[in-house]
């Protein structure tokens, strides 16, 4: 007898839809069964023709835990994640104090956010550069790349714009330093590609200019963070990653032009992968204007034209991984009565409405194939990250991760009843259809209709790659 069962489903992978029974043992996919085969279980979960994923994998959130938790933490982002059918997300090693640069704070995270976390996690390890000369400042943690991929970190991320000095900005040479460190472990190393010389030059030249309207400090604000800034730098890492044979992922690519540096790099051989987020896939810099602070994040929000165009990288594998960059912020931090565009926080709240919003955009607007949703979220995050094997199929032997989605379930965006700590929300009012039903996390429920069952706090745990050399 089999501990679950999900009857009439349709099951979704990468390349196909089909009616099936999932038995779950232990935790683990143990049998599929054709549709009305008779098989016991102790418990028997009704699918009702919806379609079932093999969970969804968030592969960029900052959750902020610790050092920022008046902004988050594990427990209320990953709430907010399972309600939302996410079943593994990887948190990034900033925004937190201190960031994740070594092993002795590899510890000291994991043994806080493993005690209440909702959803199984990976760990992406901080890459950072020297900030400047002075003795107490934070210094490149080149020494601590081994130590930290021995604590199975499932990738590097490094800034190449200004950053602050609790994660400070990685140059070429840290960059190529860390790559051909890394190189001999199959590690991934990711980049937030903002070309630091230009960010600074036009944020300072931006910044300079006096009794400007709100309307023009979010142009001068969106002008300073244009495309050219995310080319350059996606194309000087990309030469990193030719330099040394290391494997590269370009994280958040919010433009057609930088997605094709990424496929014609893929073309010449080299071992780049990148990402996109809903917010580039469905909303414009018109919605900046329309939002102000709420909506500004970097890259910023590109031109219709560049929206639209951005989905064809998406369809044809070269952007093979869509993340939410959940990226919290106080409530008082994105209040437009008091923040200008230049002083409000940067970042999105949105892990709560991740898959529902991807899944509105791509099957509903777009007529794509509910498939696209298991390759970009599921199946290839899963291997580019080293999961495989645990996560992201429905294979005998995999964790039990399942989503249950109703198509047409409609959905609304309401701030005030959000999850997570913040309750500013650009995406506030907005509505859609395709929502989660049921989200189970190895074989446990943990999130139903809309709402995390309060009961599995803590059943998250640590999840480490399975790189090979």
């Amino acid at each position: 007898m089999y501990d679950l069962l999900i009857t009439n489903g349709r099951l979704v992978t990468p390349d196909r839809m089909f009616e099936a029974q999932i038995a779950v043992q232990d935790g683990k996919f143990a049998a599929f069964f054709a549709p009305g085969a008779l098989v016991e279980a102790k418990e028997t979960v009704d699918a009702q023709g919806h379609l079932v994923y093999p969970g969804i994998i968030d592969c960029h959130a900052h959750l902020n835990e610790p050092g920022f938790e008046y902004r988050e933490d594990f427990e209320t982002a990953s709430r907010a994640a399972v309600a939302a059918g996410c079943t593994t997300l990887i948190d990034m090693p900033l925004n937190n104090d201190p960031s994740l640069m070594n092993k002795e704070i590899f510890d000291l995270k994991l043994s806080k956010i493993s005690k209440h976390s909702y959803v199984d996690y990976g760990l992406w390890g901080g890459l950072v550069g020297d900030l400047d000369d002075k003795l107490d400042s934070v210094k490149n943690n080149m020494a601590d790349l081994e130590d930290l991929e021995a604590c199975g970190v499932a990738a590097f991320k490094g800034f190449t714009c200004p950053n602050g000095p609790l994660f400070p900005t990685v140059n070429l040479g840290n960059i190529r330093k860390a790559l051909e460190i890394l190189k001999p472990y199959n590690a991934l190393c990711g980049f937030h590609c903002e070309e630091f010389g230009q960010v600074l030059e036009r944020e300072k030249e931006a910044k300079a200019q006096t009794e400007l309207s709100r309307t023009e400090k979010i142009r001068a604000f969106l002008n300073a963070h244009d495309v050219w800034t995310e080319y350059v730098a996606t194309k000087n890492v990309i030469d990193m990653a030719r330099a040394t044979g290391g494997r590269v992922h370009i994280c958040h690519v919010s433009h057609p032009m930088v997605a094709q540096a990424v496929k014609d790099a893929q073309h010449e051989g080299l071992p780049i992968t990148a990402e996109t987020c809903p917010h580039y896939l469905g909303f414009t810099e018109d919605f900046v204007f329309e939002k102000g602070g709420p909506a500004k994040c970097t890259p910023p929000l590109r031109e219709q034209e560049d929206v639209d165009h951005l989905w064809d990288y998406v369809l044809d594998g070269t952007l093979s991984c869509v993340g939410s960059d959940h990226s919290p912020a106080a409530d008082e931090e994105k209040d437009n009565a008091t923040k200008d565009i230049w002083q409000a926080w940067g970042g999105l709240n949105a892990i709560q409405f991740f898959l529902p919003m991807m899944f509105d955009m791509a099957v509903h607007q777009k007529g794509l194939s509910p498939m696209l949703i298991a390759r970009v979220m599921d199946y290839n995050p899963a291997k580019i990250f080293g999961f495989y094997g645990q996560k992201g199929a429905f294979e005998i032997g995999f964790d039990a991760d399942i989503v249950i989605l109703d198509p047409d379930k409609s959905w609304r965006c309401d701030q005030e009843k959000l999850y997570t700590k913040g309750h500013v929300s650009c995406f506030d009012g907005l509505t859609g259809k395709g929502a989660p039903t049921h989200t189970f996390i190895r074989g446990e429920l943990v999130a139903a209709d809309g709402s995390y069952i309060e009961a599995r706090k803590g059943h998250g745990t640590f999840i480490r790659p399975k790189h090979s050399k």
